[in-house]
């Protein structure tokens, strides 16, 4: 306990420094503004700012980047409830009980239970990551090459476990991102593979041109796709912020549970904020009704309350996999893994030791972050409906330029940006096809660090395989991996997993 209040006084001192804390409200700033335009993601607005990062010192850099993310949590519940339209995929279930309050005048206590459950979830998942970042980081110690092979293989797999949607999809979506890993130079031999006599693709395809061109062309060629009216938003004046007695009590118990599912689903690979979100709602909806109370997807405030907490702890928790193995447990991550390697930090279980200002620098500023969205939240609600009144045809130019520049900037190719436009038009037909993009992602991240553990193993152990099942903690990686598989493929699993993504 001792150790963790040190640390964390270490953490505080790094991130109340000026810089850090104007870093941390440009972050937070920008993740609000980003979840509340619709069709701008913080997977987008992350890869689009990666370039703009190698300027700055790590901490700061990474200090912004996260409350980009949870932020971006923040802002999309904003929308949500004001005019039904999610900025964010982990706020679609807000927006079912969220709009509904705001139909019947009541955005305001909507919006504060957002923001409340919010903060509380934020708080304990700041802490939940505190406590439990120096333990694993000693499990994470006992790893060699064959036991990070294994926790891939389970990361992977736990990733088609949680992805919304048809499990063939996502496996085939993984598939193709380990594929794309594959393209450019062998690490052993040096040979050019898959690059079909490209010169640029010999370093393989950039992680930002495929996050880019998936997640930010391909949303505006959908967006695009759609007649305006069904773009069009409505305003309405927000009246009275205060919740009252009674949905205090009710949602009370709502973001304690939110909060609860959030922490432990955020840990998981693949997991993160969307998956705890629609979990803590399909939680609330099997809790029984108190007498009087309003049905849900019809202005239920725990329907709100309790998602918006979930996907809040959900995205703090998701750092603890990232910090302590160094493994992104989603595509956000995946991303802070980008912005790692920029400034030469290794993610993994060595910045806690090597890096110590950095690693509870930032969790520090997380704390101080999510106070931030509570104060810049509630009371500037006018301001962000107002930004929602922007036309949509002059922001997808603005978009798209911002993209092209971040995307040149990295390696100053423009066959980068040929690149990225060709990905966007592949992302809109995995919308059209209702495949998911994440999945995609992971794979891509994991598939070279798969290759190159999975080689190392075999160099060390002389091409003797069994050296991934005889090593005790690979071994029990693998079984927990082959358990998840035979689960989802089970008739009745995958039956219920079908219900537990669609909304109605």
């Amino acid at each position: 306990m001792m150790d963790l209040i040190n640390h964390l006084s270490l953490g505080f001192g790094v991130a109340f420094t000026a810089q850090n804390l104007l870093y941390a409200l440009v972050g937070c700033l920008l993740g609000t503004l980003i979840g509340v335009l619709p069709g701008l993601g913080p997977v987008t607005t992350i890869a689009m700012l990666l370039p703009a990062t190698y300027a700055l010192p790590p901490i700061a850099a990474l200090i912004m980047l996260a409350g980009i993310y949870y932020g971006a949590q923040y802002g999309g519940s904003t929308t949500a409830i004001l005019v039904n339209l999610p900025g964010e995929a982990s706020s679609v279930v807000t927006a079912l009980d969220g709009y509904a309050m705001a139909k019947k005048g009541r955005a305001g206590p909507a919006l504060a239970a957002a923001g409340i459950g919010s903060f509380f979830a934020g708080s304990v998942g700041t802490l939940v990551l505190a406590a439990f970042a120096v333990p694993l980081t000693e499990v994470a110690f006992m790893f060699g090459p064959a036991e990070y092979f294994s926790l891939m293989v389970l990361g992977l797999i736990g990733a088609v476990v949680l992805a919304s949607g048809s499990l063939l999809k996502a496996i085939s979506m993984i598939i193709l991102g380990l594929l794309f890993g594959i393209i450019g130079t062998d690490v052993n031999s040096g040979v050019a593979r898959f690059s079909f006599d490209i010169p640029e693709l010999t370093d393989g395809v950039g992680f930002i041109v495929i996050a880019m061109g998936l997640f930010g062309y391909g949303e505006i060629i959908q967006n695009l796709a759609q007649p305006e009216e069904e773009r069009a938003l409505n305003t309405k004046k927000v009246t009275g912020l205060m919740p009252t007695k009674e949905d205090f009590k009710a949602m009370m118990p709502a973001i304690l549970r939110g909060t609860a599912l959030g922490s432990a689903l955020g840990i998981l690979p693949g997991g993160g904020a969307l998956l705890s979100s629609f979990a803590a709602y399909t939680l609330e909806k099997k809790t029984k009704l108190k007498p009087g109370e309003v049905p849900f997807g019809q202005g239920n405030i725990r329907g709100v309350a309790s998602p918006e907490a979930a996907n809040n702890a959900g995205s703090q928790t998701s750092f603890i996999p990232l910090l302590t193995l160094g493994i992104p447990p989603n595509a956000v991550m995946a991303l802070m893994v980008g912005a790692m390697t920029i400034h030469n930090i290794q993610p993994g279980p060595q910045v806690m030791t090597s890096n110590p200002e950095l690693f509870w620098g930032l969790i520090a500023s997380m704390w101080i972050g999510n106070l931030m969205l509570v104060i810049l939240n509630l009371p500037l609600v006018g301001l962000w409906i107002k930004l929602l009144s922007v036309p949509y045809r002059w922001m997808f130019p603005a978009i798209v330029l911002f993209c092209a520049v971040g995307v040149y900037s990295t390696n100053n190719n423009t066959f980068d940006i040929w690149l990225t436009g060709l990905f966007g038009v592949i992302g809109y037909f995995f919308v059209k096809l209702g495949c998911e993009p994440a999945p995609l992602l992971l794979g891509l991240i994991l598939g070279p660090m798969m290759e190159e553990n999975l080689r190392r193993s075999m160099l060390l152990s002389r091409g003797d395989w069994s050296v991934f099942v005889t090593r005790p903690l690979s071994a029990s990686l693998l079984a927990v991996a082959v358990v998840l598989l035979l689960i989802v493929l089970s008739p009745s699993v995958s039956k219920k997993r079908e219900e537990a993504f669609v909304e109605d």
